[in-house]
């Protein structure tokens, strides 16, 4: 903030964006392995961006541990929404008296600390995202903003103030919002499971791509989530100095992918058969006369699915099905960094595992090395699978 030099007269404070200014503490966010409940909790965020032109930006791991940026009526005014999402204890009943309780540190509350984020140019809202729903006490706080159950005439809201001011009586944001203020603007959210997070995030890229005029496989969907995964946990991974601009993603930037994803997609299900699917091997560096065996295994894999002998039985089914499972445990592994290869790389680790699928069949059963690969590259044809890692 701007203030005014010692013996002038006082000025009004300017208080920084929060694009601008760096969080006021950064221990330095752990990269971690694989993805989790706060990650698929942002990515809802990425989701809900892609249709809603308000939603400007969100910051992974600055000023809270997410933060959304959104436009208002008003050009010169911004609402920044600061999010705060608790997984660490799965039985944690919120209460009042855990959402104050201190830590080690003075004003260590979540409630302070919620409160304490008032401090940038842009309008402060908050948000708790938790795996349970909170006690009685804090129920006011799940309903919306202009719920008439969110009035203090109302006793539930009136007795959640009255509790707040007993146990913070001076509590101040640093632009001097009270409590009143945070329970005015601040929504509660359980979200009581990782996979039902994933299944909402389905379910809304399914509704914006069909409005969008593409109607999406639910391989694809998964494809696409799982890149979404890595933009969280990658932004949020990075720290804020020198990483600011990768820290934030911006509506711009999420709605290009979107539009180059749906494309993509597009372009595939047009293109001549096996046309993909060689563009993705030569992009992940693959060599030419590799490129060219595995469009013939992907041909002889097509051929063979559509005779009589294979279409549609549960035999067929199930090696599809492992196929694309191991196939989406590698490159789950790959995007989260647990494993580490370049194109070329993954590509033959992928075809390593069809191998090991290979060898794993019940005795009596001829060799199936190669209906697998075709499988695999059949897959990656379809837009639902790359091989060039995260980034490239």
């Amino acid at each position: 903030m701007t203030k005014p030099p010692p013996g002038s007269a006082a000025t009004e404070i300017v208080w920084p964006s929060i694009d601008d200014a760096g969080p006021a503490e950064e221990g330095g966010p752990i990269a971690r392995s694989g993805f989790s409940y706060q990650d698929e909790v942002a990515v809802g965020f990425l989701v809900d961006m892609i249709g809603d032109p308000a939603l400007l930006k969100i910051h992974f791991e600055t000023h809270d541990d997410v933060v959304l940026v959104r436009s208002t009526d008003k050009d010169t005014v911004r609402i920044a929404e600061y999010v705060q999402v608790k997984a660490e204890e799965p039985d944690q009943l919120w209460s009042v008296a855990t959402l104050c309780e201190k830590k080690k540190t003075p004003a260590s509350s979540l409630f302070e600390r919620s409160l304490a984020r008032d401090c940038h140019a842009e309008t402060a809202r908050f948000r708790i995202v938790t795996l349970r729903s909170p006690a009685s006490p804090l129920e006011p706080l799940t309903y919306a903003a202009d719920s008439e159950f969110r009035l203090f005439t109302r006793e539930a809201m009136a007795a959640l103030l009255a509790e707040l001011n007993q146990r913070f009586p001076d509590a101040k944001s640093p632009k001097g919002a009270d409590s009143a203020y945070w329970l005015t603007h601040c929504r509660w959210e359980a979200r009581h499971d990782y996979q039902t997070v994933v299944q909402g995030n389905q379910r809304r890229l399914f509704v914006l791509a069909s409005a969008a005029g593409c109607m999406l496989l639910i391989e694809q969907v998964m494809t696409l989530l799982e890149e979404l995964r890595v933009m969280a946990k990658t932004a949020g991974d990075l720290l804020w100095t020198p990483h600011r601009l990768r820290k934030i993603i911006s509506r711009e930037t999420i709605v290009a992918w979107w539009q180059g994803k749906l494309r993509e997609i597009g372009d595939g299900a047009a293109q001549k058969s096996g046309g993909k699917l060689a563009e993705k091997l030569a992009a992940a560096g693959v060599s030419k006369d590799i490129i060219e065996l595995a469009v013939e295994l992907r041909r002889d894999y097509g051929t063979l699915v559509r005779s009589p002998r294979y279409m549609e039985t549960d035999e067929t089914r199930a090696v599809q099905g492992r196929v694309k499972s191991d196939a989406m445990s590698l490159r789950t592994r790959l995007m989260s960094g647990v494993l580490r290869a370049d194109g070329a790389g993954f590509h033959a680790r992928c075809v390593e595992q069809m191998n090991i699928i290979n060898a794993d069949r019940p005795p009596g059963l001829p060799d199936q090395s190669a209906y697998l690969k075709g499988c695999l590259y059949d897959i990656a044809d379809r837009c639902l699978l790359r091989f060039e890692p995260p980034g490239a």
